[in-house]
């Protein structure tokens, strides 16, 4: 409708000057020009009293913006609370099952255990050294592994090193890993076969992590220094400890590096491996003296050996 109003007037008001100059001076029209700018005022008049209405749909969007902000920040508060009691519930349960994992052994396990155990204490009280200078207790751990698996042979036990060595994979990088093992037969009614109990030294150090939050250090913290247990045993708490150490860097928006990946750990313990058997290593008590090594040649005196050479100091210019 405006647009035909602009189309027509200006052919009009041409018409009514014409006719102006022929019939009537008297008469006054409007110019064509004059009449146009007259309209367009007239048109934006009526828009800019119409833009009066803006402010209040305007303050409506606001208001409906800023309930729309406030359901999403109640939904993330009621979020966060369920995040929270969910992290609660998975901490507990993972202790939990830690806990009723450590503490369900049978008679083999607990008499490797204390056998490994009575190892360790006399090799720590007998204050000796390895073969390789350094103490037997906290300087060698292949020397260690070597002293307490030979004093399990010793004991009666069918004792190993074994080393595992893996690839790499699109999962977890290659590596390799140095533990000891005991394979004992069964001879219960229930299962009879080979039963192998693994023996790491250095349990706990081995998922410890720098950056880990105080839930997972405090899951690591039960796990024993020196763990004596079957593969079966191993397998699961190698699943609860993953499984947390996946959770703990998820919470705390961390990279999770492969090395503490469920499939690397378990390369380590019990993927395939080479055994062998060792005897200890001759030891001794860091209160004997060692020998004092012979002199070398080079330093030998020899006007002592040789009385009949005589040597004279030649200056030099």
């Amino acid at each position: 409708m405006v647009g035909l109003s602009l189309a027509r007037l200006p052919v009009d008001s041409h018409r009514d000057w014409r006719y102006n100059n022929n019939n009537n001076n008297n008469r006054k029209f409007m110019p064509p020009m004059q009449a146009a700018v007259s309209f367009s005022d007239m048109i934006f008049g009526f828009l800019e009293e119409g833009d009066q209405g803006l402010p209040e749909s305007v303050s409506s969007e606001e208001g409906s913006s800023e309930m729309e902000n406030g359901l999403e920040v109640e939904e993330e508060r009621e979020n966060n609370g369920n995040n929270l009691e969910e992290d609660k519930s998975f901490w507990e349960n993972q202790h939990q099952n830690l806990k009723s994992t450590l503490h369900r052994s049978n008679s083999l396990e607990s008499k490797i255990r204390s056998a490994t155990k009575e190892a360790l204490k006399e090799i720590r009280t007998a204050n000796t050294v390895c073969a390789c200078g350094r103490p037997l207790a906290t300087g060698c751990r292949k020397c260690l592994m070597v002293e307490v698996s030979g004093r399990l042979r010793s004991a009666g036990y069918n004792s190993a090193i074994c080393k595992s060595k893996w690839r790499s994979s699109p999962d977890i990088p290659s590596g390799e890993h140095t533990f000891l093992d005991v394979i004992e037969n069964s001879s219960t009614s229930s299962k009879k076969g080979e039963v192998r109990i693994i023996i790491e030294l250095n349990f706990q150090a081995e998922f410890e992590m720098a950056r880990a939050s105080e839930d997972y250090n405090r899951l690591v913290q039960r796990l024993p220094e020196v763990f004596v247990g079957k593969v079966e045993r191993l397998s699961n708490i190698i699943k609860i400890v993953c499984s947390a150490a996946k959770k703990c860097m998820k919470e705390k928006k961390m990279h999770m590096g492969p090395w503490r990946k469920h499939k690397y750990m378990q390369a380590k313990w019990l993927g395939a491996c080479e055994r062998k058997a060792s005897t200890p290593l001759l030891s001794m008590d860091l209160s004997v003296q060692l020998p004092k090594p012979r002199a070398s040649m080079l330093t030998v005196d020899l006007l002592e050996k040789l009385p009949n050479v005589h040597c004279s100091a030649v200056e030099v210019v």
